[in-house]
């Protein structure tokens, strides 16, 4: 049931409430509440053309599907979003574009118009087998009939392998990720002095993290912690994790920092490359803490192509040029590197 509300949710970044970063009370001026709101909207990842009417604000932004849904698609790929900033951050897309534009196989195909969705793992699973997703009062219908379908699906082992067996992707995906474990992100100026896993022990450090919707990595964060802090001490911290709260969807590469704007959290506990991003885009909001050893807890992250894509010749490309530059891209924006012997690794999907 939980989870059916989180997919009923907008993924806009605030669902009722506008945050307010700073704790301003509600009678403060409405400059200063325009100045709050100003703290902590969703950048957007591509601009749209001039023509098009745009809204986005925070409870207009919908992050994660990224592209024209109602014009053809020339290429779709539904993946788990942990990864976003590297795949819509400029060294993937686009060059993708000009590569296939340059090749003689691939020059006439027409890609202006990829749409790829960025929501976690079960939601992936959840909305292709549902065959929809809804975002307040519209419902987008995720099918071969409309066109809204993936080509391509990025995710881990377990997510992948279900899918391959209710008939949608091939037997095969190909590893193209690891991540460095978990970091932890602090409230800008980190008032609490938190510069190490240990100061999470303290009682008065309410952390956030990936909740029970997001299994696969939830288990990862608590391992982590299981191993480096013992499991006395991680079942103190879980005491103290922030659960619901106004806002919150289910996807924790947007409720960790929405929690610490809204001042739901003082800690948020989030892989390694998101803590960087978010630190690096948001620096009035949050920093970033690195855990060292914790990239000996990490998890990879696979491609594989559907089965009969809508889009075959876009799909062939795609993984074609993909492959040629995740594993120099990727380290880039804060990722592992991966040896001869991790990176392309076959997985059978049973």
């Amino acid at each position: 049931m939980r989870r059916r509300m989180f997919m009923r949710a907008t993924t806009a970044a605030v669902l009722g409430s506008i945050l307010r970063s700073d704790g301003r009370a509600a009678g403060s001026s409405s400059r200063d509440q325009q100045c709050a709101s100003d703290e902590f909207v969703w950048k957007q990842m591509l601009a749209p053309p001039n023509h098009i009417l745009t809204l986005n604000g925070h409870t207009d932004t919908v992050p994660d599907i990224v592209g024209r849904v109602g014009a053809p698609i020339g290429l779709a790929i539904f993946t788990e979003g942990n990864h976003f900033p590297v795949l819509l951050g400029g060294e993937i897309v686009e060059p993708f574009r000009t590569w296939a534009h340059g090749n003689p196989r691939y020059a006439g195909l027409d890609l202006e118009n990829i749409v790829i969705v960025t929501l976690p793992q079960p939601m992936i699973v959840a909305m292709i087998r549902g065959q929809g997703i809804g975002f307040g009062n519209l419902t987008l219908e995720v099918s071969r009939r409309s066109g809204f379908y993936p080509d391509v699906v990025m995710g881990g082992l377990a997510p992948l392998t279900e899918l391959h067996q209710a008939g949608v992707v091939d037997a095969e995906a190909q590893v193209f990720a690891r991540n460095r474990g978990l970091s932890l992100l602090v409230r800008a100026g980190n008032r609490l002095a938190i510069h190490h896993l240990e100061d999470l022990k303290r009682p008065d450090v309410r952390i956030i993290m990936a909740s029970a919707d997001e299994p696969g990595a939830r288990s990862q964060y608590i391992s982590a912690l299981k191993a480096m802090l013992g499991g006395e001490a991680t079942e103190s911290i879980l005491v103290r994790e922030t659960g619901m709260f106004p806002g919150r969807l289910g996807i924790q590469h947007r409720d960790v920092l929405h929690a610490l704007a809204a001042r739901e959290a003082e800690v948020g506990i989030i892989f390694h490359h998101l803590a960087r991003y978010f630190a690096n885009a948001y620096p009035q909001v949050c920093a970033m803490v690195t855990v060292p050893g914790a990239e000996q807890f990490s998890s990879t992250i696979a491609m594989v192509s559907a089965i009969d894509p809508l889009r075959a010749k876009a799909a062939n490309a795609f993984a074609e040029y993909f492959l040629s530059v995740a594993r120099t891209v990727y380290p880039r924006y804060g990722f592992a590197s991966m040896t001869d012997a991790e990176y392309g690794v076959p997985l059978t999907l049973r």
